[in-house]
């Protein structure tokens, strides 16, 4: 039960940060009526809130951002042709591993939170997805 109300701000965080970062309220609150996607919408994805619950990363248009959970204006984390999405947090909140297909398939990149060159982890040819980290943060 108490996750519930965490949850929704989390989400309502997101949403004020999209709203706010990439089309402007009135872009972001247009509904489509007939059920499709309205052309102005942004879509974020796969949410991942910092260790310290201040700070959200997520996925938009293939690249990794940040934003403060309270909404403004999203950061560009990664920038890379290739697709990238998933980030999780290390437990001391200074580092992002994410899934990106720089090389065909998705290999785990980890990255400082504070910008600068990727570092790939993996290198199989199945599809590697972060999901966490250990909680020394020595594994993903």
């Amino acid at each position: 039960m108490l996750l519930f109300p965490f949850c929704r701000r989390v989400l309502s965080g997101l949403i004020i940060a999209g709203a706010v970062a990439f089309a402007g309220p009135s872009t972001w609150a247009a509904e489509a009526t007939d059920g499709a996607a309205a052309s102005g919408k942004q879509w974020m994805r796969y949410p991942s809130i910092s260790p310290d619950g201040k700070t959200i990363a997520f996925g938009y248009r293939g690249d990794i951002w940040l934003v403060d959970r309270d909404g403004g204006r999203a950061r560009l984390l990664t920038s890379h042709a290739g697709h990238e999405r998933s980030p999780i947090w290390s437990p001391d909140g200074k580092t992002i591993a994410y899934a990106g297909d720089r090389n065909g398939n998705y290999d785990i990149f980890v990255v400082a939170i504070d910008g600068g060159p990727a570092q790939r982890v993996t290198h199989h040819s199945a599809q590697d997805i972060p999901f966490s980290f250990t909680p020394d943060g020595e594994r993903i």
